[in-house]
């Protein structure tokens, strides 16, 4: 029996699509990217904004026309939307099977052999129970990166946030678990591993009494086949001392961080449910960038927050410009059905939001180029993606570049490369948001 597997959403859901695709390994099922050669379909859906919601109900109503004219033999939904809308896609999408809830995607093998049997079962847990944690997996990104997630869920209850219905408080997976993970991964071939959670900075608290980022980032460092590890998601109000000490001092960990912050207008902030405001957001990014000098801090912004004033979006436009992230990104306001926000008077409408979201990345284009000129002449190393079709060029990263949403360097070489290889390059030039670079070969010199 082969499975499609549609993963959709955030590099969370990826990781977890790859822990149920261990989990169907184990019990003798295989696996087609091919709609036509599959007999089983299985959806792992998002909801955290509209676009991610009408996505994941377009591919399940895609996939139920396959099991209504009896293509495949079972089609499962698993993931956010699935837990969020339960009885919605029981009602409106008769032609799925089962339901697998994100607390219970340990229980997807059975949801599979249930349906098959004609017994197709919902799979639910309480979201306060200890997340999944399978050390086996199939990793699906190419093999030489891989994402680690530490926590499952949130505490932080912002306002326009569904997550804490959907995942459940904040649940962190032991140390030991984790590392023995990482090992796994590495074994396989993984060089580059990222760290993910809704939010990476509080790990730990739940489990040991402290913020255990830092020792949990010693422990897999020391993981010898590991070459590069990132972090992802870290609040700004949660990064303390000991974490940036730890980033300055181990090589291993890249010089990157992702620090959503959302808005910079304390108004806003506060709707927002945000625990903290601008002058704690100059304070930090201050201090990352004095004690680690050559970081790269990404950014996440909503505009046409409701009520966001064209004052307020004037004081984040001049936050942007003055503070210049090396990255970053702008959503439009989704209103989310059953949060906070979505009940607040003075909601934006769409031309506003998307005007607004549209001249803050204008604007950080701008800071893209400025500081992709600054890179010129500056030796970096990068880890190989892949190679262009009949070309002497490859595909790379810095350490500046996390996958699928920073850029690339385009390195031109006449050496044989392979992906997942780590070599010197110098910026020559760049184009847009990617860099051009050439080989750096220090073997010459070397005794």
């Amino acid at each position: 029996m082969d499975i499609l597997f549609v993963s959709l959403g955030c590099d969370k859901n990826l990781a977890d699509t790859e822990m149920m695709l261990g989990i169907l390994q184990k019990r003798g099922f295989g696996f087609t990217d091919d709609e036509e050669k599959a007999d089983i379909c299985i959806v792992n859906t998002c909801c955290f904004i509209g676009d991610a919601k009408e996505e994941s109900i377009g591919t399940l109503l895609e996939m139920a026309q396959l099991r209504k004219e009896g293509r495949i033999k079972a089609l499962i939904a698993t993931g956010c939307l699935a837990q969020r809308y339960r009885e919605e896609i029981r009602r409106e999408i008769p032609e799925v099977d089962a339901l697998v809830g994100t607390s219970a995607i340990e229980e997807i093998g059975d949801a599979v052999e249930e349906a098959l049997s004609g017994r197709g079962q919902d799979h639910y847990r309480p979201l306060d129970g200890p997340p999944a944690a399978c050390v086996d997996r199939i990793v699906t990104t190419g093999g030489h990166y891989a994402y680690l997630k530490i926590a499952e869920g949130c505490d932080k209850r912002c306002t326009y946030c569904v997550i804490p219905k959907v995942r459940g408080k904040y649940r962190s997976i032991p140390m030991e678990t984790l590392e023995e993970q990482a090992r796994r991964l590495a074994e396989g071939g993984v060089r580059e591993l990222m760290l993910v959670a809704q939010e990476t900075t509080l790990y730990g608290v739940d489990l040991y009494g402290r913020k255990s980022l830092p020792g949990l980032l010693k422990r897999l460092a020391a993981i010898p086949d590991l070459h590069w590890i990132r972090v992802l998601y870290c609040y700004p109000e949660e990064i303390t001392e000991e974490l940036i000490d730890v980033m300055a001092a181990e090589p291993k960990i890249c010089r990157y961080l992702d620090i959503p912050i959302q808005h910079a207008s304390d108004e806003v902030l506060r709707r927002m449910g945000r625990r903290t405001d601008q002058e704690h957001l100059r304070r930090q990014i201050g201090m990352l960038r004095e004690r680690i000098p050559d970081i790269c801090l990404r950014t996440t912004l909503i505009s046409g927050f409701p009520g966001e004033s064209q004052e307020d979006f004037e004081e984040l436009y001049r936050f942007v410009n003055e503070m210049e992230f090396d990255r970053l990104g702008v959503f439009a306001y989704s209103q989310e059905e059953g949060t906070a926000a979505a009940a607040m008077p003075d909601q934006i409408e769409d031309e506003v939001k998307e005007a607004r979201r549209d001249e803050l990345m204008e604007l950080q284009q701008a800071i893209a180029f400025e500081k992709a000129e600054g890179m010129i002449g500056q030796e970096l190393e990068v880890v190989v993606e892949g190679r262009m079709t009949d070309e002497d060029v490859y595909v790379t990263r810095t350490y500046r570049d996390a996958p699928d949403v920073d850029g690339y360097l385009f390195l031109h070489t006449d050496r044989e490369l392979m992906s997942g290889d780590f070599v010197r390059a110098r910026v020559t030039d760049f184009n847009e948001y990617d860099l051009i670079g050439e080989m750096v070969d220090h073997r010459e010199d070397e005794p």
